[in-house]
């Protein structure tokens, strides 16, 4: 068994689907680890993809069935061509004539603790008051509205009054800059703003109307800006200016629901890459909702009594999938929370899980790792007995902050749900499926693809690689959830997906599969480390420190070298109560060398008290690799804290004097 197996099987936990009790199987060479349900839908699904795909759109509500399941010209998919539906309707309409009426829809908590709470009826009426305030502007099926708020309950309800009209929404997240909002509404042509007199983010005031009002100074197609008020800031309103709740108090509170085609555009989702104009990732509405209402049914496994409880920001894609519409089309209960994790103390996760008496909570490693520093005692204090489900997303999770998830907030008794995908794949491609039937998991692994998506492991010339060997992750079929193309953009989209590999989605992440199939995430092509001749992921680094009893979290960068091509160069964050030292440092040099190889070990440790990371909780590598290699720093405007990139420029200069 290779060494890197002895590191990330340690562990592999079994949790059978009627039985709360769990047991662990401590010897990590399992066979026949994929379960017979799941087995058997694969199976399906490869036999007859258009006979799976259609069943599993037969779960919305569609006014028209669709004439073909796929029309795949590659590189582009239409999907249930003809069908018509909608997906205002499928979240909300269809439960009007059930017993979810009345029920809790959006239990919104404010940063201030302040909670309120919207049912479905009263959601319903809220979104047809600003459907039917944009029509009365003058939008149309297919003009774009882009919404820039913070997350507050109109969020989701502009998105929802946008798709119930067919206008095609944009959302920006809500700590980008005027030049952000200027790229994408002048991109989109977007005929409306709405914003927020302002927003609360760690006690202070994010002044958004003012940050609109700078950037529509450089955009021409914007002729009203909505304006919500959030914080009741003085703020100047213009002859564009409008008022949110003088635009819906007067409007009826019923819009009958658009008819849209199958691929119309539910929405445009902007992606930015470390240089380049943003891409505006373009999905459809029936497929679209086909992948995100199967793929939170098979993983979830949602439940009538559910409190789901998503920590995104709707302003990146898993708010717009597992925040607005999944939850929403099966009529669960979800926590909407404004603020950040750890203010004004790093307990608000818990605090909320408890309060509101969540069942599942879906989170990111980052913000995990960052609870694991404070220690145990702050999430023991609190009651999270209600939880039955634990996920991650954003980014695979070290095994050791898995363990400590599973056993210090779910009690060794909840799943662990670590989920794979992307703003392009629309929803979940891989993951365990205790929706389906459950099976053995391993730390750090997201497990399996789901039915019906096939992923193949390749190498630089797109040759399919044995198991237990690094290569790049594709998906090689059409799947429901697959952005349509870019805005305006199909060359891009062609060159940036379909050209690297042929005949296959090229995602952008290193992997392997182990001799089990499970799937192993080491982090983007674009990050992996070439360190004298071998390929080194970063997540596979960062999970090694971590995995050292005194890392709590861990980011690893280059530095360019003459003989090595590239030398290792590590940021660490250490545990409450410990201080960094020389000894220290070549402590942890040699844990690394036994548990990869001496081939990783660090040319540079440095401790520091904070990574860079962005307000979606995302480690900013490329500003560490800048700051490594004396370049450049880049744009910064979406940093959780500035500060720790001030802290780490410091740190390194203060040491490189020394040298």
């Amino acid at each position: 068994m290779s060494t890197k197996k002895r590191i990330y099987a340690k562990e592999i936990y079994h949790f059978h689907m009627n039985d709360p009790q769990i047991s662990k199987d401590r010897n990590p060479e399992v066979i026949s680890l994929e379960g017979i349900r799941i087995k058997q839908m694969k199976d399906e699904a490869q036999q007859d993809p258009n006979q799976f795909w259609s069943n599993c759109a037969r779960n919305l509500v569609w006014f028209k069935e669709w004439q073909q399941v796929l029309d795949w010209k590659y590189p582009f998919a239409k999907w249930f061509c003809e069908g018509k539906l909608n997906a205002a309707y499928n979240c909300l309409d269809k439960h009007l004539t059930t017993n979810k009426k009345n029920q809790a829809a959006i239990i919104w908590e404010g940063e201030d603790g302040e909670t309120v709470t919207i049912t479905y009826d009263q959601l319903f009426r809220r979104v047809n008051q600003l459907a039917n305030a944009f029509k009365k502007m003058g939008i149309k099926k297919g003009d774009r509205i882009t919404i820039y708020l913070p997350m507050i309950p109109e969020l989701p309800i502009s998105m929802l009054a946008c798709a119930r009209i067919g206008a095609i929404h944009s959302v920006i997240f809500s700590g980008f800059s005027s030049q952000s909002i200027i790229d994408r509404v002048n991109d989109a042509k977007s005929k409306i703003i709405i914003t927020a007199d302002g927003g609360y983010r760690r006690g202070k005031i994010v002044p958004l109307k003012r940050i609109v009002d700078d950037a529509i100074k450089h955009t021409s197609s914007i002729e009203k800006i909505i304006v919500v008020k959030r914080t009741h800031e003085n703020i100047i309103m213009g002859e564009k200016d409008i008022w949110y709740e003088n635009a819906v108090n007067r409007e009826s509170s019923f819009c009958p629901s658009e008819w849209m085609e199958s691929n119309d555009p539910l929405f445009i989702l902007y992606t930015s890459g470390t240089t380049g104009k943003p891409k505006g990732v373009v999905h459809g509405t029936g497929g679209y909702l086909t992948h995100l209402y199967n793929s939170a049914k098979w993983v979830f496994n949602f439940n009538a009594t559910d409190v789901f409880f998503c920590t995104a920001d709707i302003g990146w894609v898993t708010g717009h999938s597992y925040i607005v519409y999944a939850p929403l089309m099966h009529g669960v209960t979800e926590v909407l929370y404004e603020g950040a994790p750890d203010f004004p103390n790093p307990d608000r996760y818990w605090k909320i899980v408890e309060k509101h008496g969540a069942t599942i909570l879906y989170t990111t490693p980052t913000a995990l790792r960052s609870y694991m520093r404070y220690g145990n005692e702050i999430p023991n204090s609190y009651d999270l007995s209600s939880l039955r489900l634990l996920g991650t997303v954003g980014e695979p999770i070290n095994p050791e902050v898995w363990k400590w998830y599973f056993n210090v907030i779910g009690k060794n008794r909840c799943p662990i749900i670590d989920t794979w995908w992307q703003t392009e794949t629309g929803g979940i491609m891989i993951s365990m499926c205790p929706g389906i039937e459950s099976i053995k998991m391993k730390p750090g692994s997201g497990t399996l693809s789901l039915p019906g998506i096939e992923i193949e492991i390749v190498d630089d010339k797109g040759i399919k690689i044995e198991d237990g060997k690094k290569g790049y992750l594709t998906i090689k079929k059409p799947w429901p959830g697959m952005l349509i193309s870019l805005w305006n953009n199909n060359e891009r989209y062609k060159k940036t997906y379909w050209e690297r590999v042929d005949n296959s989605f090229f995602a952008g992440d290193f992997a392997y599969q182990d001799n089990d199939k499970y799937i192993w995430i080491l982090g983007r092509a674009d990050d992996i480390l070439k360190v004298a001749g071998h390929r080194l992921g970063t997540i596979e680094l960062e999970s090694a420190f971590v995995s050292h009893p005194s890392i709590a979290e861990a980011a690893v960068t280059s530095k360019s070298d003459e003989i090595k091509g590239e030398t290792i160069i590590a940021f660490l964050v250490l545990r409450k109560g410990i201080a960094s030292s020389q000894n220290l440092d070549t402590e942890v040099n040699e844990h690394i060398k036994r548990t990869i190889g001496p081939i990783a070990s660090a040319e540079k440790i440095y401790f520091v008290d904070k990574l860079p990371k962005t307000r979606s909780g995302k480690i900013m590598r490329r500003l560490l690799k800048s700051i490594v290699n004396k370049e450049t720093i880049g744009d910064i405007s979406t940093l959780e804290d500035e500060a720790s990139i001030e802290e780490i420029t410091q740190e390194l200069n203060a040491i490189n004097k020394q040298l």
